[in-house]
């Protein structure tokens, strides 16, 4: 059972077609996510900056093999605790997120930066799980990769573009230019 610090989150993850439009009238979040341990080959513990603030959150799947519901608890940490548990791994992600609706939908876009620099992955969240099973992607999604376990940010974490090409091949993505954001 969940305590306080809690939350069960339910979410779809797409592979981006494109850019959605309503990105760029939408100012990002800078996001460094840090996972830990960095011997685990998918830590669920993540560290994260997210603008000026700072969190430490734990996400696990309600039940396995449904990537689609988690246990999710955070609490906020500030930026001295944030930089000594990020010294401790080196499985980093760098991403800016775009809190946006499409079509109707809440979404957050995240454009990866640095050695992930062309990813674009769009999350939807839900209410309940009759939402969640009534829902028509939008065009600006690709592919369903919820239950992928490579896009999964602790398994990304630490990995470059070129490390994930053979999957993202697999699913026909098609690295996105994102010089238009600058």
């Amino acid at each position: 059972m969940p305590n306080n610090n809690t939350t069960v989150e339910l979410e779809l993850t797409y592979l981006a077609r494109e850019l959605p439009e309503e990105i760029f009238s939408t100012k990002p979040t800078k996001m460094t996510d840090v996972y830990v341990p960095e011997s685990s080959e998918h830590p669920r513990l993540r560290i994260r900056r997210k603008g000026e603030g700072y969190e430490i959150t734990k996400k696990v799947p309600v039940s396995e093999g449904d990537s689609s519901k988690h246990l999710e608890s955070t609490i906020p940490i500030d930026k001295d605790e944030f930089k000594a548990l990020a010294k401790s791994s080196s499985k980093q992600v760098s991403k800016y997120r775009y809190n946006v609706v499409i079509d109707g939908s809440p979404a957050e876009v995240d454009v990866f930066d640095g050695d992930l620099s062309g990813l674009v992955v769009i999350d939807f969240e839900f209410n309940d799980e009759i939402s969640k099973s009534k829902f028509t992607p939008p065009d600006c999604c690709l592919v369903d990769v919820t239950e992928e376990m490579f896009i999964a940010g602790g398994i990304l974490a630490g990995k470059k573009y070129e490390d994930i090409v053979p999957e993202l091949d697999r699913l026909n993505y098609k690295k996105i230019s994102t010089t238009e954001l600058s």
